[in-house]
């Protein structure tokens, strides 16, 4: 496994100790981890945003969507428990 430094403040190596100390690992675990879980939300995060330019490009290629009060009723029958027939995306009105 390939190393890489990284400069800490003094305060924030006693809380990254404090921390892992409460966590039951070591300040490397925990600095890995915290690393990871930062990694996985940015990516996270750039697939939502793909995702949002997708739809939305669509949307402009195609004139259609559906209604956020259409949506939103099928998503509470759905929640509870009833059966729904999802809504059909239209051309939105000029």
């Amino acid at each position: 496994m390939p190393t890489t430094t990284i400069r800490l403040p003094e305060d924030l190596k006693a809380r990254v100790a404090a921390a892992a100390s409460l966590a039951g690992t070591t300040a490397h675990g925990f600095i890995l981890e915290a690393i990871a879980e930062k990694a996985d939300r940015a990516e996270r995060r750039a697939g939502f945003d793909a995702e949002a330019e997708e739809r939305y490009a669509r949307i402009l290629a195609t004139g259609k969507t559906i209604s956020w009060e259409e949506m939103r009723g099928y998503l509470e029958a759905r929640i509870a428990g009833q059966a729904a027939k999802p809504p059909v995306a239209r051309k939105l009105a000029p």
